[in-house]
């Protein structure tokens, strides 16, 4: 007995030496610029029609990374024994309306439009309302000093922050006006008339409204009107944007008719989830995520995607094969592994917002999130001395002590340079919040995650394509993702949660 024993315990210490001294280089080496290009291929081609949540082209991708983890060996990581977990979208169209001031009535697509993100059913007469000009409320300005706007329809102009770029403001233009809408909304206004500086060719493409990810009926009407149809509410005539702006704030007397009808349409998106189940510890968590969606089309032109964050997606389908490789071979990994590709990040972040509400596994228990989101590409503002072998790592002060110590110890192999620039609180472009490592950080789940800067050049374009991707530097920037999960994956205890999330709070 005393030999069996003996010989069990053997053959225990050899396993776990076995485990330790695993060959990472050669698994990491599997990580190849040829593999990534191959899978980027698929998911940023035209195919995928630009992945937007919701759509064909996004179940299609989603349909390829199910494929791919079956295909490996992951076992299917959502209820029910399936890869893919749903959730609920909706999107409202504007099935009619109708819009008249002191009886005349206004052509929809010309003098008016409804904003995309406040799509509201009803009727609503008004004989007055207050103007405000831009609306501006800060400690410099207050443009509605004296007003009373509770109850009422009010009017502001648009205001572009100086400080947002032109590519980045035509983006998430919608955006910007329903948070300007938001702020005359928060001082019990009734409806919002929006003046656009210019309307351009979108100004009639708002029948279908935009997506979102959760039912409410508390939504005010925006309507989106011209400079023509505002000199007609401010009785005014010819005056030109600037002019408007100067005209004095108060309430302006016009009769104001305004009639909406919309339906909405039940959607779903998924994520996909692939497990590799841990040896002794498999009751703790590691996670590797990334969004597989991205923007669509618009007509006919594709948003491919490659870098945002096709690069991402790839990146975690080939350290999952990495993973599932040293398996194979014997060489753990002691966690489980939770390799999740998310959708519904461009729309607000929530394939993760749903996930971390709906955990399939207690996220008490997770070790980790490492995100990556964006990872082939090369900052073009990048000024430092060290441009192109670098990547930027956003997490590494906050919810762990133990995520910069090892995932500096991980980059002993690939000798990058890790930039910490965006864990600056002050940094404004606040990038902790605009990816899904966020969500587990609410949670509580110490993350790190991965990123290449690149906010200009491509970004949120049709030219974020295929050709554009520096593969060589992917796959070594993913190398050390993968160097990093190992060590995290099979270190003896969980990462500490010992620090505060130090940064202020979302806006």
């Amino acid at each position: 007995m005393k030999k069996q024993l003996l010989f069990i315990a053997l053959l225990a210490s050899t396993g776990a030496l076995a485990q330790k001294q695993a060959p990472v280089e050669k698994l990491a080496a599997t990580i190849s610029p040829k593999e990534l290009k191959a899978k980027l291929s698929v998911i940023a081609g035209p195919e995928m029609e630009g992945r937007e949540t919701a759509t064909e082209g996004q179940r299609r991708a989603a349909t390829y990374i199910e494929n791919f983890f079956k295909k490996i060996g992951l076992q299917p990581g959502a209820t029910d024994g399936k890869y893919q977990m749903a959730f609920p979208v909706y999107q409202d169209s504007l099935t009619g309306s109708a819009l008249s001031v002191n009886g005349n009535t206004l052509i929809f697509g010309k003098d008016y439009n409804v904003l995309s993100l406040a799509l509201s059913n009803g009727n609503w007469i008004a004989k007055n309302f207050v103007y405000a000009a831009y609306g501006l409320t800060d400690s410099l300005n207050n443009d509605f000093d004296g007003l009373d706007v509770k109850g009422k329809w009010v009017m502001i102009l648009e205001y572009k922050p100086t400080d947002i770029p032109d590519d980045i403001y035509i983006q998430y233009h919608s955006y910007v006006l329903n948070g300007m809408a938001s702020s005359v909304k928060a001082k019990g206004a009734a409806g919002v008339i929006i003046v656009l500086k210019n309307p351009g060719a979108d100004f009639a493409k708002n029948a279908k409204g935009s997506m979102y990810l959760e039912k409410s009926g508390d939504v005010i009407p925006v309507v989106l009107v011209s400079e023509a149809t505002a000199n007609t509410l401010l009785g005014a005539s010819g005056k030109s944007f600037s002019e408007l702006a100067a005209l004095t704030h108060g309430v302006y007397n016009a009769a104001v008719a305004l009639q909406l009808q919309k339906a909405t349409n039940n959607l779903q998106s998924t994520n996909v989830i692939g497990v590799l189940p841990g040896t002794d510890k498999k009751g703790e968590y590691v996670f590797v995520t990334g969004h597989y969606d991205h923007l669509g089309k618009k007509d006919s032109v594709i948003y491919y995607g490659a870098d945002d964050d096709g690069s991402g997606t790839t990146a975690v389908l080939q350290i999952a094969r990495a993973f599932v490789d040293a398996k194979k071979k014997g060489y753990g990994p002691r966690r489980t592994m939770i390799f999740m590709t998310v959708s519904g990040e461009e729309k607000g972040l929530w394939g993760s917002e749903y996930y971390t509400d709906n955990p399939t596994v207690s996220l008490d228990s997770a070790s980790a999130d490492l995100n990556i989101d964006m990872i082939g590409r090369i900052d073009t503002e990048r000024k430092l001395p060290d441009t192109t072998n670098y990547v930027y790592v956003i997490g590494h002060d906050k919810l762990s002590s133990d995520l910069q110590k090892i995932n500096e110890a991980a980059n002993k192999y690939t000798g990058l340079t890790l930039d910490y620039k965006f864990d600056d609180p002050a940094d404004p472009n606040r990038i902790y919040y605009r990816s899904d490592h966020f969500n587990f950080a609410r949670k509580g789940v110490p993350i790190l995650f991965f990123y290449d800067g690149m906010l200009l050049a491509d970004y949120h374009k049709p030219t974020d394509t295929v050709d554009k991707i520096n593969f060589a530097l992917m796959a070594k920037r993913a190398q050390m993702i993968f160097y990093t999960a190992w060590d995290i994956a099979n270190k003896d205890e969980m990462l500490k949660r010992d620090m505060p999330l130090n940064m202020p709070a979302a806006q």
